[in-house]
């Protein structure tokens, strides 16, 4: 399977810090909050500048160079709405210790970012879903086929496409979460990567509480296959989760210091 992959959530334009330091260009918030993602071991950072409409992508091949150049070349996740902005950033991407990510395409009005990764040779995650949520397994294994075969087509490999099941929250969906843990057992078995983002499950909840659910649900998707999930690596408990399950499954050498690693 391979050490588990932690794509690190927080350099977002939905936090006021940093939608603040993209609009007027400000390196130092976006590299302090890059710099504690890879300190606490995040091994991709996902990029995320909103919908950026109007000057997306100047400021998506901003924050690529800004990042590479001051982390050692860090992998990065490209994720917006806005897919000329992706395309900008792959345009001046360094490739040597990754390749980059676009999140995300899906089987409806998005399925063309699987066509803007197979042109750059990138990464996609491909969301199992059309129009909302799925409603069930069968509906994602449909769309999962369908983007599969679509980048198939296209000449990309079937690793090079990281599907995401659609991780639900907890509040008004308990009942769909072991649902969507098969799911991800599913394409485990059939030879697929996965991918999800692990906070979108405790929304809602209190903030002593959200470690405890998100850390839970993602060491029970790990052990059905899950390879990689965006998530907070600040925050402690998810990170021990990350580290314990990668010894577990025999995919990292144990140490008594293995939680400093």
């Amino acid at each position: 399977m391979g050490r588990f992959i932690v794509i690190g959530e927080r350099i977002h334009c939905i936090s006021p810090a940093i939608r603040a330091a993209m609009e007027a260009r400000d390196p130092e918030p976006i590299l302090r909050r890059a710099r504690e993602q890879l300190d606490a071991g995040a091994v991709y950072l996902d990029v995320n500048i909103g919908p950026a409409a109007k000057n997306g992508e100047d400021l998506m091949k901003w924050a690529v160079r800004l990042i590479q150049e001051n982390c050692d070349n860090v992998p990065l996740c490209l994720d917006t709405a806005n897919a000329a902005a992706i395309e900008a950033g792959i345009s001046v991407y360094d490739r040597s210790r990754g390749k980059p990510i676009v999140n995300s395409a899906n089987a409806g009005d998005r399925k063309s970012n699987v066509d803007l990764a197979a042109r750059n040779d990138a990464i996609a995650i491909a969301l199992c879903s059309k129009d909302g949520v799925p409603a069930n397994n069968d509906e994602r294994q449909e769309y999962c086929q369908e983007l599969l075969e679509h980048g198939l087509a296209l000449g990309m490999e079937a690793e090079d496409l990281w599907f995401d099941p659609l991780c639900l929250v907890i509040k008004g969906m308990q009942e769909k979460q072991l649902e969507m843990l098969e799911f991800i057992r599913q394409l485990n078995d059939m030879g697929l990567s996965s991918v999800c983002g692990i906070s979108n499950i405790s929304n809602g909840m209190p903030k002593a509480v959200r470690p405890i659910i998100d850390s839970t649900e993602l060491a029970m998707a790990i052990e059905c296959g899950l390879k990689a999930a965006i998530l907070n690596p600040c925050e402690r408990r998810m990170m021990e989760t990350v580290k314990a399950a990668d010894i577990i499954l025999n995919n990292t050498l144990y140490a008594d210091s293995f939680l400093d690693i």
